[in-house]
């Protein structure tokens, strides 16, 4: 096994990608003080998984990263890779040739390959055990380190030693393993002590558990119940539907009918009206062409004939306007006629629907009625309901009362059984055997109470790490995904921060001149660079700049002609470059008042941020482009201003002047505009990710010193238990052996005769409590039936009013029906009412202006 090649990138001094090739022999490598010779040692160390900044002569972790120069920006991470020849399987793994990659970021994340795939610093450690080639290995000595290691404390060269024996291995999985099987006996520790709580609790769950079965027996009788009585209101309520549907089908055939005749009435007034307007032009036109021929007629039978004719033509009007008048009178008396009947037929409609809408108010407030009292019925049922439950409740809890006095009975007649065995044996006392057997028992009472205390404070503990447990599990789960986020959103950040660095999405000739941007100081960008634009208008600015969002600016017209004989030169292509001191404004933007057009957003230099010494170049471009909100606004100010002006949308459609539009699907894949803002976006939510990261991660470093101070402490408990365990053990003890001697000693019978009363007592008591008990559990069943038979009653009444409110909503529908025809009446009457109103205001009219026609008719006759 020997080093084949070491490959960094990024890692300290190291900028460009270097890779050192070592073959047979020695390899050295010589410089100047500061030349970096140091630092392929250092990069060594680093990637076999040195975790101490000291150690690698830095600060912190990041300081390995290249960190720049004044003509070469700070690199985002840092790599290296060794490649090892593991061609006599030397290293425990299937290849002959093993690469070990480590690679470090900025925001701090570090990641482990071996032969390219992912891996714990763990798994690379353990590849190296027993090599001498780990981070503490002996074949890599460092500047200062043999002083180190031969002025170091014997613990220090030993591990040396460890190593080049080969046993680190194993002491290390040795540590490994005693660490887990300590965890494992704490565990099951706990597990015990949970065991015994578990017991403690089986007796009250059994009964717990019998009174759940009543009552789950009791819930599916019930629900069953319900459901029955659901599908008996879905069947009256289907027939109900169908009642309805059928009622509504002849209504609208009622509808349609109405409709039809309405429409053929209307067809029949409006012909008849044409009629009488063909006859008036008819009329109109033979009076004109009579008083055409009189005046022909007087022109040649002269003046005379002329005037006699006027006067005969005058008579005759005279006569036909009092015919007209006659016919006037005789439709003006029809169509009063028919006005009054109309009205009276209105009013009475009128009286009708009054009456109607009374009945329909005090329908509806019935079904109101109605309804609240269904509601209330409903509620006292289920009231009833909840109230049985609670009982059938209240009767376990009894029965689990007289079960418990009934072995309180069976402890009491057990206990005076004993004591009627002490009464036979114990003949005397003596006080000296008495204050020992109460010393005894104090002490035993006073280490009982203290274990008692240290349980529960025990219990407290346990709890409290359970709790910090259960945080510490859904924090881990957080911090899982806060890890995700933030890998995905800093890995996205480098990709758009590599992209724009290589200037992707640009051609190759603008990507050439910028990798001279630092050598020739005069070039100050692409365009797309040096703008800044909402994102709500980068469709619009694109579209507006089209190819001009990669040209290059530059100080003035000689950065450009240098820039231009370096393109020529190497052949790279051809590049638009635009010089600070010769670009002008192609003149203000005119129209001024298109500004105020409905849709017009505004001049495109102004909708982008620029320095001040790119605002030249800005209204150079985008000066004289229009931005609109949508295409149709765009069409519509074109068309006003001749297209004369060059427009483009947020959507990304473009109009140029003379009237040519551009449009469709737009595939912006580079993005140029909105790489800055989506750069300085992800670094911002990076940052905050990072500091919630950082947050949740002392958060639960937080949790896991805390919950492994209270395992510290629940371990010193234990161990004080297990000692008070003993004392109590010893207690115990010396209590019986007291005991045993106080049983020998007949002086205790005052006592036991004290204990016999109190057994009685006690007895009588219980007895008491079992009849009470027995009353108790015969007036649960007496209020369980009368809820019952309140429920039935209440069921009942509650069938009665919906059986009330099915008939009022019969009735309902039938009052809706008649109101709807009756108001449908009143308001065709209504209609041929307003008709013949304006048909006689029309007649009369047409009767003032003939009487008017008439005395003028007179005069001028009276005249001729």
């Amino acid at each position: 096994m020997y080093l084949k090649n070491i490959e960094v990138q990024g890692f300290k001094s190291f900028a460009q990608k270097i890779n050192f090739e070592f073959h047979n022999g020695i390899t050295g490598i010589v410089g100047p003080n500061g030349s970096g010779k140091s630092n392929v040692g250092d990069a060594v160390r680093w990637v076999l998984g040195e975790q101490s900044a000291r150690s690698l002569r830095g600060g912190n972790m990041q300081d390995v990263i290249f960190s720049g120069t004044e003509t070469r920006k700070p690199l985002g991470y840092a790599s290296v890779a060794i490649t090892l020849d593991n061609s006599d399987h030397k290293l425990p793994v299937d290849f002959n040739e093993v690469t070990v990659t480590r690679r470090l970021y900025r925001s701090g994340e570090s990641e482990y390959k071996i032969n390219g795939s992912a891996c714990r610093l763990k798994d690379i450690n353990e590849m190296f055990y027993d090599t001498g080639i780990g981070k503490e290995g002996y074949s890599i000595i460092g500047q200062g380190q043999i002083d180190r290691i031969l002025s170091g404390k014997p613990e220090e060269r030993r591990e040396l030693f460890d190593e080049a024996a080969g046993i680190v291995k194993f002491k290390r999985r040795k540590n490994t393993t005693i660490k887990k099987l300590e965890e494992e006996r704490q565990n099951l520790v706990r597990v015990t002590d949970i065991l015994s709580e578990l017991t403690r609790q089986l007796e009250p769950l059994e009964k717990q558990s019998e009174t759940a079965r009543v009552y789950l027996s009791k819930r599916e009788t019930l629900k069953e119940l319900d459901v029955n009585m659901f599908l008996m209101e879905y069947a009256a309520a289907a027939k109900e539907l169908k009642e309805l549907e059928e009622k509504n089908i002849i209504a609208q055939n009622q509808l349609k009918d109405t409709q039809s005749s309405y429409d053929r009435t209307k067809v029949e007034y409006e012909r008849l009206e044409q009629e009488l307007e063909d006859l008036n032009s008819k009329m109109d036109a033979l009076r004109i062409s009579g008083q055409e021929q009189a005046i022909r007629k007087q022109q040649l039978e002269g003046q005379i004939n002329v005037l006699n004719e006027q006067i005969l033509a005058g008579a005759q009007n005279e006569e036909h306007y009092k015919g007209r008048i006659q016919t006037i009178e005789a439709e003006l008396s029809v169509r009063i006629d028919s006005k009054k009947k109309l009205e009276e037929e209105k009013t009475d409609i009128y009286a009708q629907l009054k009456a109607v809408r009374k009945k329909l108010s005090e329908e509806e407030e019935k079904l109101r009625t109605a309804q609240e009292n269904m509601e209330a019925c409903t509620l006292e049922v289920e009231n009833g309901k909840n109230e049985i439950i609670e009982i059938l409740n209240s009767r376990a809890n009894v029965k689990g009362k007289a079960q418990r006095f009934d072995a309180m009975m069976e402890q009491a007649e057990i206990r005076k059984a004993e004591i009627s065995q002490r009464i036979l044996r114990l003949k005397s006392e003596e006080e000296e055997q008495q204050t020992i057997l109460t010393t005894a028992r104090k002490q035993y009472d006073e280490i009982t109470s203290q274990i008692e205390n240290a349980n529960e404070e025990c219990e407290h503990l346990n709890l409290s790490v359970m709790k910090i447990q259960e945080k510490l599990k859904e924090q881990n789960t957080k911090l899982e995904a806060e890890q995700t986020a933030y890998h995905r959103e800093a890995s996205r950040l480098d990709s758009l921060r590599n992209i724009a660095e290589r200037y992707d999405g640009y051609g190759n000739s603008i990507r050439r001149v910028m990798e001279q941007k630092e050598r020739v100081p005069g070039i100050q960008g692409v365009v797309a660079d040096l703008i800044q634009v909402n994102k709500d208008y980068e469709i619009a600015i694109e579209t507006a700049l089209g190819g001009s969002i990669q040209n290059i600016v530059t100080d003035n017209e000689q950065t450009a002609k240098t820039m231009i004989e370096f393109l020529k030169k190497n052949r790279y292509g051809r590049a638009t470059f635009l010089p600070m001191s010769s670009i002008s404004p192609r003149g203000e933007f005119t129209p001024k008042e298109a500004l105020k057009e409905p849709g017009v957003v505004g001049i495109a230099s102004e909708l982008v941020s620029v320095a001040s010494q790119y605002q030249q170049i800005t209204k150079f471009l985008l000066g004289r482009v229009l931005v609109v909100d949508n295409i149709d606004h765009a069409i519509a100010i074109g068309k006003k201003y001749r297209h004369s002006l060059r427009m483009v949308t947020t959507e990304g459609e473009s109009l140029s002047p003379g009237g040519s539009m551009t449009g469709g699907a737009f595939r912006n894949n580079s993005n140029l505009l909105g790489r800055r803002r989506e750069i300085e976006e992800l670094e911002t939510k990076v940052n905050h990710l990072k500091q919630n990261l950082t947050e949740m991660q002392n958060a639960v470093e937080e949790n896991k010193n805390q919950r492994n101070r209270l395992r510290d402490a629940i371990a010193g408990f234990q161990e004080k238990l297990r000692q008070k365990y003993i004392e109590q053990n010893t207690a115990r003890m010396n209590i019986k052996q007291q005991e045993k001697k106080a049983e020998e000693i007949r002086s205790g019978y005052a006592q036991i005769n004290r204990d016999q009363a109190e057994i009685k007592r006690q007895v009588m008591e219980i007895r008491q409590d079992h009849d009470r008990i027995a009353r108790e559990l015969e007036n649960s069943k007496q209020d369980e039936k009368e809820l019952e038979s309140f429920i039935e009653a209440k069921q009942s009444e509650l069938d009665e009013w919906k059986e009330e409110e099915k008939k009022i909503t019969r009735e309902l529908e039938e009052i809706r029906l008649q109101s709807s025809a009756l108001e449908q009446k009143e308001k065709f009457d209504q209609e041929n009412l307003s008709r013949l109103k304006a048909e006689i205001t029309a007649f009369m009219t047409e009767k003032e202006d003939i009487y008017q026609s008439l005395a003028h008719s007179s005069e001028e006759m009276e005249k001729k």
